[in-house]
């Protein structure tokens, strides 16, 4: 009997989805006009302790609109993280806009601030300040957003922050810098962005959510999400809009993924343990490095990640097992629709070391210890030379 495949991040759907989905159905509420979506909204700002929450069609999507709402224009500069999926910089593009990278720090695999700092100041005294910084919190490990906050502030450029892989991590009391601790990612920046997409910690199939402590910016983003319509029977519309609010649909299986929560949290951060044991135990003699996490900050432990410099053995050693991983992302300033534009780093390129060697593993939150058994004795095998340990 072959041995079951395991993916790497998968939906887990043990609470109310179908009852809520079902519910929405039942009401014919299936667009995105309905109940479920402003549920989703209020429940969600409360979760991560938003004043406002704007539900819309993915985590893309609302990059897109934070822009938008921002100004950002054609030819005018945006600073990014270089090591991200692509999704958090195809938006500026979609504005006609240019990009400029900033490097990671090895500390955290994040946008390295002080990289961030030399870069505002050198753009100010070039007289060409960015219109925005967009920062991910990669993999689900916060940025150390504190410094990256205070140099923005100085330099009067608003903050983005994509949480789209981060929503449950947060900044401890014990973070040094007041404005973010004990707060949640995507609420101290001026905007926050989220993904549901299906590999998310919680999931509408596809779809994101914007936060924000402005009601006038969530009223906008609302308003632009909907095709810009003004109130009223009549269609008029003030501005070009998009089609990118969430359908109640989605949101009735948000709602419920949303529940579940806390407890998809407390899976995720205990297979994430075992891999950083793992990590730890391997780490003398094949050199691999768990993702740090950041002094006084609380990751979600969305995908479990480490770098080794055998990474393309392990990677072929496990898909022959019948086990998915994905070697880390090739830095966007890499990207070949992307190259061309600037990148501020350090004295050493951390986001190229990252993409040579590091992986993702299995982490769902409905991955079982056996199963997550299976995964490190392929990855044990592979380190040592060993057969892949396929089981009849």
């Amino acid at each position: 009997m072959a041995t079951q495949p395991i993916a790497l991040c998968v939906p887990h759907f043990p609470g109310n989805e179908r009852r809520y989905v079902l519910e929405a159905f039942d009401t014919g509420f299936v667009s995105s006009v309905g109940p479920f979506v402003e549920r989703f909204e209020r429940a969600f700002a409360a979760a991560v302790g938003a004043p406002h929450a704007v539900a819309c069609a993915s985590g893309t999507a609302a990059i897109h609109l934070a822009l938008r709402v921002l100004g950002v224009g054609a030819g005018d500069l945006v600073l990014c993280s270089d090591f991200t999926f692509i999704a958090s910089a195809n938006p500026v593009r979609y504005q006609l806009a240019e990009l400029g990278f900033i490097d990671s720090e090895a500390r955290s695999w994040n946008l390295d601030p002080r990289a961030l700092a030399r870069a505002l100041d050198e753009l100010a005294a070039s007289g060409r300040p960015p219109k925005a910084v967009i920062a991910v919190h990669v993999l689900g490990q916060p940025a150390d957003l504190g410094p990256i906050v205070e140099a923005c502030g100085r330099h009067r450029v608003p903050l983005i922050e994509d949480a789209a892989e981060a929503l449950g991590s947060g900044y401890d009391s014990d973070y040094p810098y007041p404005s973010c601790a004990g707060r949640q990612v995507g609420t101290i920046g001026g905007i926050g962005c989220f993904s549901f997409n299906g590999n998310k910690i919680i999931t509408t199939g596809g779809g994101g959510m914007l936060t924000t402590a402005d009601k006038d910016l969530a009223t906008r983003l609302r308003h632009l999400s909907t095709q810009a319509k003004l109130p009223g029977l009549a269609f008029v519309h003030d501005e070009v809009g998009y089609n990118y609010r969430l359908t109640n649909l989605a949101a009735a299986l948000g709602v419920a993924q949303l529940e579940c929560l806390p407890a998809f949290l407390s899976r995720k951060h205990a297979i994430a343990e075992r891999y950083r044991l793992w990590c730890e135990q391997q780490r003398e003699r094949w050199g691999t490095v768990y993702q740090p996490v950041l002094p006084g900050t609380s990751p979600s432990d969305w995908l479990c990640s480490f770098t080794v410099p055998q990474r393309d053995r392990l990677i072929a050693a496990c898909t022959a097992a019948g086990i998915q991983v994905r070697p880390l992302w090739l830095p966007l300033s890499q990207q070949p629709c992307l190259r061309g534009f600037r990148t501020w780093g350090g004295d050493e390129a951390v986001a190229p070391s990252l993409a040579a060697t590091g992986m993702s593993v299995p982490c769902s939150s409905s991955l079982t210890d056996t199963e997550q058994d299976r995964v490190l004795e392929v990855l044990s095998r592979a380190l040592t030379g060993g057969a892949p340990g396929m089981s009849s």
